[in-house]
Formats: structure tokens, C-alpha cells, sequence
């Protein structure tokens, strides 16, 4: 209580996260599940999944609101939480690439319009 104080963990990412806390679906040949995006940067995502599910290493994260997909790697996850490096963003509306299309039919199916 009065002893000193902890010492923080540096920061790792090279780019500045923002907070998103923005409602999501993550999506991969043969699983589908909702999620949290806690926050996000330019190089990554971290997110709290619905359920305490293993997920594969690679996987398309879909921001339903903002009709976004972000082509993701898994680099860790602890329970219901995870940290993943993605690729870009890639808009859902319109002509989507043949590698989103089950990410797009994702979105619609969760209220994307």
C-alpha cells in the first residue's frame, strides 16, 4: 500500500493505439464469432472475444459500424482477450475481393448496411 509504486510495462507498439471499443465480428474458414475492438493502431488490433474460443493465426476482424475489414495475424491471446497484427483496412461496401466475401456476408448478417 505505501511501498513504491510498480514499475509499467513499456509500450511495444510502434504506432499510437486509439480506443475503438467498436462492435465486431471475427471471422475464418469455419469460424465465426462477436467480439469488442478495444482499441486499434495502424499495425494492430486488440480485441475481447465473446467467448473464450482458440482462435486460428490468421483471421479477418470486421468493424460492423464502419463496414471495415482488417486482414489480421493472432500474436496473442489470454482468455477472452487478444492481440493481433493486422494488414490494412479494407472497405466491405461495394465490390469486396474474393479473400472478404465471407467477411462481407459477416457484416450483413450482424446489421451491417
Amino acid at each position: 500500500m505505501f511501498g513504491p509504486k510498480p514499475v509499467s510495462q513499456p509500450d511495444r507498439r510502434g504506432e499510437p493505439r486509439r480506443a475503438v471499443n467498436a462492435r465486431g465480428v471475427v471471422c475464418a474458414p469455419g469460424v465465426e464469432t462477436a467480439c469488442v475492438i478495444v482499441d486499434l493502431s495502424d499495425g494492430g488490433l486488440k480485441l475481447r472475444l465473446d467467448r473464450g474460443a482458440a482462435l486460428p493465426p490468421e483471421v479477418v476482424v470486421v468493424d460492423i459500424a464502419e463496414a471495415v475489414a482488417y486482414p489480421a495475424t493472432v500474436v496473442w491471446q489470454k482468455g477472452q482477450e487478444a492481440g493481433l497484427r493486422q494488414t490494412g483496412a479494407k472497405s466491405l461496401r461495394g465490390l469486396a475481393p474474393a479473400r472478404l466475401i465471407g467477411a462481407r456476408d459477416a457484416w450483413i448478417r450482424a446489421g451491417g448496411r
